[in-house]
């Protein structure tokens, strides 16, 4: 009886030489991407080079989630629904590999932490400019974050930029009235520099999409897209909260935050309130 091959010889044509031609180490810029890790600790400890890709790894994805969300709304200004909503199903898959991601560092244990959490000094995920970015674009405008980003001038900009742009939900909204649902005037106005406030009156506009199948069925996609944008957001953020929980406990965060108490406020924010309170309308 034969027996399977241990290996297989190159195909023929395969390319070899790289001294003329695009390689992939040098399509993804390899080489600094892999010596971008610098643990600290001294003598290094083992487990820093986990902590280090786990967030580092965050913050590419997290860049494409923020690309993709600005793109979104791009489209929506233009009433360009489908490709938005490719744009949004993108962001949940990313989404669903980031609340994954906890699995990998909760395999850190309390003493394996405590071992080399002090040459972290004062950073924190807190300090993650490209999670406030998101914040942003969903509409959790917090203007006195950009005191911590005075010291990184791209940040900062990033920051101030998006806090004066509209948010993904204002597009949505704007994209709405423009298709004939009765939007309030007031809410089309709005202050975009400011965090979004509960609106009740924008209720019965959601109560039409849910209950009127007349209107178009990209709406009501959008609406659910949107509530699976916020349950991901939600779900990341107790993942975080249990993940840090079981690694230093009710320890204060190395960025002067409350830790658990912290992240656990967390939990109440909401991005887009009147997706929740229509579904206690519909149907009654």
């Amino acid at each position: 009886m034969s027996r399977p091959p241990s290996h297989r010889p190159l195909e023929e044509g395969v390319r070899t030489d790289f001294r003329a031609a695009m390689s992939y180490g040098r399509y993804l810029d390899l080489d600094r991407l892999l010596s971008a890790q610098h643990p600290l600790s001294d003598p290094e400890h083992h487990d820093e080079l986990l902590f280090i890709v786990q967030h580092q790894t965050s913050e590419l994805w997290l860049k494409l989630v923020l690309h993709e969300l600005r793109e979104a709304r791009a489209l929506m200004d233009r009433d360009d629904l489908a490709p938005a909503l490719k744009c949004l199903a993108r962001v949940k898959a990313i989404q669903r590999t980031l609340i994954q991601q906890w699995s990998v560092l909760a395999t850190l244990t309390p003493r394996e932490y405590a071992e080399f959490r002090g040459a972290l000094g004062s950073s924190s995920g807190f300090q993650s400019a490209q999670y406030r970015a998101v914040e942003f674009v969903l509409g959790n405008k917090a203007p006195a974050m950009l005191k911590v980003f005075e010291s990184e001038p791209e940040a900062h900009a990033l920051l101030g930029g998006l806090l004066e742009e509209p948010t993904l939900y204002d597009a949505f909204l704007r994209l709405l009235a423009r298709a004939g649902l009765e939007v309030p005037a007031d809410v089309l106005e709005r202050d975009v520099r400011q965090p979004w406030e509960y609106r009740p009156d924008l209720v019965p506009v959601f109560r039409r999409i849910y209950e009127e199948r007349d209107l178009p069925w990209g709406l009501y996609e959008a609406c659910e897209d949107l509530v699976d944008l916020e349950d991901n957001f939600q779900e990341w953020r107790f993942r975080h909260l249990r993940t840090v929980q079981r690694t230093i406990g009710f320890k204060r965060g190395t960025g002067g935050s409350s830790g658990v108490d912290f992240l656990r406020r967390a939990l109440d924010l909401t991005f887009f309130p009147e997706l929740y309170a229509v579904r206690g309308e519909v149907g009654s």
